[in-house]
């Protein structure tokens, strides 16, 4: 809160999770409620930011959007964080193979891009919401895990690592006693900098067809639907489309204050 790019990241952060929670609450309409007299309206005070093709409210549909959009991309930073860490963790302390192992999943993951994943998936499965999370989880792993593994590795000479060993303790206890606790802070510094990039790969996915699916509405859907009229007006592309990249900024400027105080040498 002492930087202005802290500052405004966090008013971004809490504007938009106050959008996202209370949306049935602060819209003003049903976002599926149709209303094709009004389609293309004008910013009004019926409409205050208009409406899309077939008359819905954009406002409302702008705010179900975030809920959408942190739904997605908070279940998909948890899970990711989960399964990348506990990866990282245990390639660092166990064998040297299991360790060039998991280095070589990795680097398969990242070698593919999310949306050539997520391509392969939905012909796969078909499209769906869980789906969604999976491949946004999927994508996210790799930067957790080795992000783990090296503050794991620089932590597992430590002296009261050996003490803990020479008293006898497991495995088990060694990772969830003293590991983690100490290996947290800069994960959850790294999981507030992704959430910019899950909302983002939600966004492009959802803009393809591949994300949610109707009549959950996304930023990402909302940026096609207006993309697809766009001869007949801007607004719907310029709503969602700047609502994306604020919220980007947000948790992006969030990220980098929250690494700077988090970091004993800033």
């Amino acid at each position: 809160m002492k930087t202005p790019a802290g500052l405004l990241g966090t008013a971004i952060v809490m504007l938009v999770l106050i959008a996202a929670v209370f949306a049935p609450v602060l819209s003003p309409y049903d976002p599926d409620a149709l209303d094709v007299l009004a389609r293309f309206a004008s910013p009004s005070p019926a409409h205050w930011l208009g409406t899309d093709q077939l008359g819905r409210d954009l406002l409302s549909r702008l705010l179900h959007g975030a809920t959408v959009a942190m739904a997605v991309s908070g279940l998909a930073i948890l899970l990711a964080l989960a399964i990348g860490t506990a990866l990282g963790v245990v390639a660092a302390l166990f064998s040297a193979t299991l360790d060039r192992a998991v280095l070589v999943l990795f680097d398969i993951v990242s070698a593919f891009p999310s949306l050539v994943l997520a391509l392969a998936i939905v012909a796969v499965f078909g499209p769906s919401n869980a789906y969604l999370v999976g491949i946004v989880a999927l994508t996210l792993i790799p930067q957790f895990g080795r992000v783990a593994r090296a503050q794991t590795l620089a932590l597992r000479a430590a002296p009261f690592l050996e003490a803990e060993r020479v008293l006898g303790a497991g495995a088990g206890r060694i990772m969830l006693w003293h590991v983690l606790p100490n290996i947290a802070g800069p994960l959850v510094v790294l999981a507030s900098m992704e959430i910019p990039a899950a909302i983002t790969i939600e966004a492009g996915l959802s803009f393809i067809g591949l994300g949610v699916r109707p009549p959950l509405s996304s930023w990402g859907t909302l940026i096609y639907d207006g993309y697809a009229y766009l001869s007949d007006s801007v607004a719907p592309v310029l709503v969602a489309s700047l609502a994306l990249a604020i919220a980007t900024l947000g948790f992006t400027l969030f990220g980098e204050a929250l690494q700077r105080f988090a970091d004993p040498r800033a």
